[in-house]
């Protein structure tokens, strides 16, 4: 080889190897799967499911207590007796018919945008954790800045496609004026789409209004940039609560996740297609409601997904019956043409431990093959959902990262180019040198950073360390890597302006805000 070759060679080795220890937080476009779906109900299964729904939503009815939502319903033309409603199946068709089957979710900054539903999904975090186990693997309660760094690493890790809202609850901060800050740290800390607390309608309201101030009023009013959760109290009641917050995010044409709390075997027949028939029916009900609020206003079929233990009565994750419950709500929300909400990477594990990652894994596999579009706690969670986990955030995310992967399918694009190097090789030799491997190698199969593939000689000379420490290693270097996205300064300001009425205006107590 001449010298001039021998120089190009080890420049080209020098470069991969930059390339390597370059740190890429360039956000995964939408997952748009590939592989087939996990269908294991016939047409006659999903028709049973769907005619036992609606005998649910006839003849059983559905809660709704709060007087305006059951104002709407009347003017609707729904049977209303008391708190009661009554839902004619061809009204529930008629209205679900107007919800996007697809949309696209705009971000602060348009790169990050995301096209959404059908065969397109996104990776979500957790939230609502009381409690965190921090950069030092100690369980405590979390403060603002502890927040702040779950936003930072969400806008860095590029399998997350959402900086969610309160990962953590920040309790330095009064409960009443909590929101605020929360939303504010969404929006400031990462350019990405973000989710929005319902925690009540006039907290549901400030963050709309916060969004105005964001994106522009108009903008918001014909474009989904933020995502509300409002969850059923299962067995079929919805309560003022979470329909005041509905309303307010349906009103601005913002998604809500239509999410009934299934506890399998205490809020629902104990038993799989059952409690699917009384899911399907409560989800219904709320999706149908959005269009009452405003007709065409983006909804999306949602659920969170949990079997109790017979023993203990306390929710289990990562359970057969669970993903087989994946499927079906997959299969119920493709029927009705709506886009679907699950949750991901769950666990009840007190630890990261053996526990946390195989429930997880149990977890994601079925969703990816369900089909989900919103995959919502897929980094962090674990006991249960009482403490987001920074080690496990951020293998988590790289989990999101190898499913991902996994879920576009077979990549075929240079099959006949990697053909063409098995005779250059030939019988007895190997590829780690042929140049279509050095082209491609880092590509072609993932190479995961958090778990450790090398010899026990080669692991234990690197000082044994466990995935745990390595995950925190990994959250620590982040963080002191991270760049802020930053907020135009006459919005920040704005924001900024607004946090501040909000809170004189807002009693600082412990309670949530329900009148101011």
């Amino acid at each position: 080889m001449s010298v001039d070759a021998v120089g190009t060679a080890r420049r080209g080795r020098g470069a991969r190897k930059a390339l390597r220890q370059t740190r890429n937080v360039t956000m995964l476009p939408a997952l748009k799967r590939k592989l087939p779906l996990t269908e294991p109900m016939t047409p006659d299964q999903i028709e049973k499911v769907d005619a036992a729904s609606m005998d649910i939503l006839e003849n059983v009815g559905v809660q709704f207590r709060d007087d305006i939502a059951l104002t709407d319903w009347k003017r609707a033309g729904a049977k209303v007796v008391d708190e009661m409603v009554y839902l004619d199946r061809q009204l529930v068709r008629e209205l679900i018919a107007t919800i996007p089957e697809t949309f696209t979710y705009n971000a602060r900054n348009p790169a990050n945008n995301l096209p959404f539903g059908r065969d397109h999904g996104m990776f979500i975090p957790m939230t609502g954790a009381p409690f965190l186990r921090d950069l030092d693997d100690v369980r405590r309660n979390p403060t603002l800045d502890d927040l702040a760094n779950f936003h930072k690493l969400s806008h860095m890790l590029p399998a997350i496609h959402s900086s969610a809202h309160h990962i953590v609850e920040p309790y330095d901060h009064p409960i009443s004026q909590r929101h605020l800050r929360i939303t504010y740290s969404s929006m400031k800390h990462s350019d990405k789409t973000f989710m929005g607390m319902t925690t009540s309608p006039k907290n549901a309201e400030d963050v709309i209004e916060m969004c105005g101030l964001l994106f522009g009023d108009d903008f918001i009013d014909t474009h989904p940039v933020v995502t509300g959760n409002c969850n059923g109290n299962s067995p079929l009641v919805w309560d003022e609560t979470m329909l005041g917050a509905l309303r307010a995010f349906s009103r601005r044409n913002q998604p809500v996740l239509c999410s009934p709390f299934v506890l399998g075997g205490a809020n629902t027949p104990a038993s799989v297609p059952a409690t699917v028939a009384q899911l399907n029916a409560e989800a219904l009900s709320a999706l149908a409601y959005t269009q009452v609020v405003r007709k065409g206003a983006p909804a999306i079929y949602g659920h969170y997904l949990s079997t109790v233990s017979m023993k203990s009565g306390a929710p289990m994750a990562g359970t057969p019956e669970i993903s087989l419950m994946n499927f079906m709500i997959g299969q119920m929300a493709r029927f009705y043409g709506v886009p679907w909400r699950t949750s991901n990477t769950l666990g009840g594990a007190k630890t990261f431990d053996a526990q946390a990652g195989y429930e997880s894994a149990m977890t994601m596999n079925a969703v990816l093959m369900a089909g989900a579009n919103y995959m919502w706690h897929s980094a962090g969670w674990n006991e249960a959902g009482m403490h987001c986990s920074t080690a496990k955030f951020i293998v988590d995310a790289e989990m999101c990262e190898m499913g991902y992967r996994m879920a576009e399918g077979i990549n075929w694009t240079d099959f006949d180019a990697a053909m063409s190097a098995v005779p250059d090789v030939g019988p007895g030799g190997h590829y780690l040198g042929h140049p279509h491997t050095l082209e491609n190698f880092q590509k072609a199969f993932f190479m995961p950073e958090m778990f450790d593939n090398n010899s026990i000689e080669q692991w234990q000379a690197e000082g044994s360390v466990e995935i745990t420490e390595r995950a925190l290693i990994k959250a620590r270097a982040m963080l002191n890597e991270y760049e802020e996205p930053k907020l135009d300064d006459g919005v920040n300001e704005a924001l900024l302006d607004y946090i501040a009425r909000r809170e004189r205006e807002i009693p600082a107590v412990d309670a949530l805000n329900q009148d101011h």
